[in-house]
């Protein structure tokens, strides 16, 4: 019933002929792709007409209505048996533990004074979540999907699992139920490559478009999950499911067929792995499986699948040998089943997901070991991983430095500038360098050029009103005022503590009320007082570090800045550079870039062909 491919003899094999020799699932993602296209563009073009089209077609059923209403989904949480409520609860509280660890923490990263990268992860609005049915129900895939969703902090998440005649044209119960138990109401009564098409373009009448889709299904749905990649985002291609077991002769042999077995009683595609050292193991696990699998429910699928061209035993010379084959065969399910099953997993680099010993099968990571079963198949998990809360994660950088801090790397900005031939880089960094350099009155958290003509000065107290300047000897006391004729001459100025009463002096207009002095320029156009808001709305935020010769005092910046003390671009001193050239670099020393830059599920899939690429 099931083949043998025997690498013990062939020396030097290489990972190109070893990928050659191992059993592979027969209809490829690539080969789906042709079948899947067209589905996909007729709801992109037509909308719920081609749902319609399509649910007949492979459903046998177009439901009363797209999305499920309420009242159907309590039903059916009603009519769950109470043993099956609480394996479902107990999955969902185990993987739930398992999935909130794995939310990243995030951080922020101060690399120098001033200048700080903060690390956040902001989950995705909506999420499509994808629950296959056709030749079996499965509420574990409902959990899989909608827990990590849920803890990354999704806002909104809309289910499609397929309709069934035999359900009145609604998705199997035990999948509404899952939902119930959940809090999931948006259920669309929508299967495979047409539930991608619905997630990934949005049905006007119907649902919106989400921005990520999850989940398992058969070959086509893989395919399809390939062809939206762009659009949306994806967890990875989960077709058809398979097992791989590295076991060697003091393996159970019956622990290994049942394990077999259990995967390929999914759909006649699933593959199932043995791979082994003991040929004396491979006879008994041949044995086991002929029998075992004429006894099982489902024996008809389970021969297809053990029989077909995905399946097989793998006799290898040693167990380095057959983890580094289970490697080059990167399986969705990886049982070890050797005498040392930890330092075997050790080795392990290409997998979905890996258990470890013999009493670790991989239907406790279907249901309740906390683990998530929708996992990466066909060989990609050599880069793919299984779903997570990271799926429904954005990681966005978010950059913040101070005046100073730009000045301290203006340099090697501008440096690299010129070395990729793009010098507006390194002009819009050096156009900021006048207001940047140390002890410049510049505002600490809007970069704004204090005005010198006697207005106010964002974050300097007292500027304005002829008080005393920090950083300006004398100010304040009746002492010379650089710029101002016959200050420190005993005169009276208006508005300067101890200079006299602040009167009014003839011929002076609003003298006494510390406005401008004359001879000095208007205020009008210069930073506006304390108070207003800050360019963008931004607010200061307090604590910041004050700018050198200022004090900080928690005033408004100014809306207003005047920019004309700022050289024009481009006619900047050339920055001194070490080994950079101010012109553009002879040939060889640049960067340069060149130019710019299937026919459906199928009648044998009826509806989803089980339960593929999940356990």
């Amino acid at each position: 019933m099931i083949r043998t491919i025997d690498l013990r003899d062939v020396a030097a094999l290489t990972v190109e002929r070893v990928e050659a020799l191992l059993p592979r699932a027969q209809l490829g993602v690539e080969a789906a792709v042709a079948a899947a296209q067209p589905l996909l563009d007729a709801i992109a073009e037509r909308g719920a007409e081609a749902l319609a089209e399509q649910a007949e077609r492979f459903d046998g059923v177009v439901p009363p209505s797209w999305r499920v209403p309420a009242p159907v989904v309590n039903e059916a949480l009603a009519r769950l048996a109470r043993p099956a409520r609480d394996a479902m609860e107990l999955a969902i509280e185990r993987v739930r533990r398992v999935h909130a660890a794995q939310v990243p923490p995030g951080g922020r990263i101060e690399l120098a004074a001033g200048a700080t990268v903060t690390q956040r992860w902001i989950p995705v609005r909506r999420a499509g979540l994808y629950a296959p049915g056709g030749l079996a129900a499965y509420p574990s895939s409902v959990i899989m999907n909608v827990v990590p969703a849920q803890e990354a902090g999704v806002r909104e998440l809309a289910l499609a699992s397929p309709p069934l005649a035999a359900q009145g044209g609604w998705p199997h119960p035990a999948v509404l139920a899952a939902c119930a138990l959940l809090g999931v109401e948006e259920i669309y009564a929508v299967g495979g490559v047409s539930a991608i098409g619905l997630f990934a373009y949005g049905v006007p009448g119907v649902a919106r478009r989400t921005d990520v889709i999850t989940g398992p299904g058969n070959v086509y749905v893989a395919a399809a999950k390939r062809l939206v990649m762009g659009r949306v985002g994806i967890d990875s291609e989960a077709g058809p499911t398979e097992i791989a077991i590295v076991a060697d002769g003091g393996a159970n042999a019956e622990f290994v067929a049942a394990d077999l077995i259990s995967q390929a009683e999914h759909d006649p595609l699933a593959g199932a792995v043995l791979i082994t050292d003991s040929p004396d193991l491979a006879a008994q696990v041949g044995a086991a499986l002929e029998r075992r699998s004429a006894a099982t429910f489902h024996a008809e699928r389970v021969r297809a699948a053990l029989g077909g061209g995905q399946s097989g035993i793998v006799l290898v010379n040693s167990v380095a040998d057959a983890i580094e084959v289970a490697n080059i065969y990167a399986a969705e399910h990886l049982e070890l089943q050797v005498a040392d099953p930890a330092a075997a997993a050790g080795a392990v680099h290409s997998a979905g997901a890996i258990f470890v010993g013999p009493y670790s099968p991989v239907p406790l990571g279907d249901y309740v070991a906390g683990s998530n079963h929708v996992l990466p198949t066909g060989g990609t998990a050599r880069f793919a991983s299984g779903l997570g809360v990271t799926a429904f994660l954005k990681s966005v950088q978010q950059v913040e430095y101070s005046p100073a801090a730009l000045h301290d790397v203006a340099d090697p900005i501008t440096a690299f500038a010129n070395v990729e031939n793009l010098p507006a880089h390194g002009e819009a960094v050096q156009v900021r360098r006048p207001a940047a350099e140390p002890g410049s009155l510049l505002d600490a958290a809007t970069g704004a050029r204090p005005d010198a003509s006697g207005g106010a000065l964002p974050g300097v107290p007292g500027s304005g009103s002829g008080g005393a300047l920090p950083g300006v000897p004398g100010s304040g006391s009746g002492a010379a005022l650089p710029g101002v004729p016959g200050s420190g001459s005993g005169a009276v100025l208006p508005g300067v503590p101890g200079s006299g009463s602040g009167a009014v002096l003839p011929g002076v207009p609003g003298s006494g009320s510390g406005a401008a002095l004359p001879g000095a320029p208007s205020a009008a156009g210069v930073p506006k007082p304390a108070g207003r808001e800050a360019p963008n709305g931004a607010k200061r935020a307090a604590g910041k570090a004050p700018q050198a010769g200022a004090k900080q005092s928690g005033e408004e910046p100014a809306t207003q800045t005047d920019h004309s003390w700022l050289p024009p671009i481009g006619a900047q001193p050339p920055v001194p550079q070490t080994g950079v050239p101010t012109e553009p670099a002879p040939l060889g020393t640049q960067c340069f870039e060149g130019p710019a830059g299937p026919a459906g599920r199928g009648a044998a899939e009826a509806g989803d062909a089980g339960r593929t690429g999940a356990p």
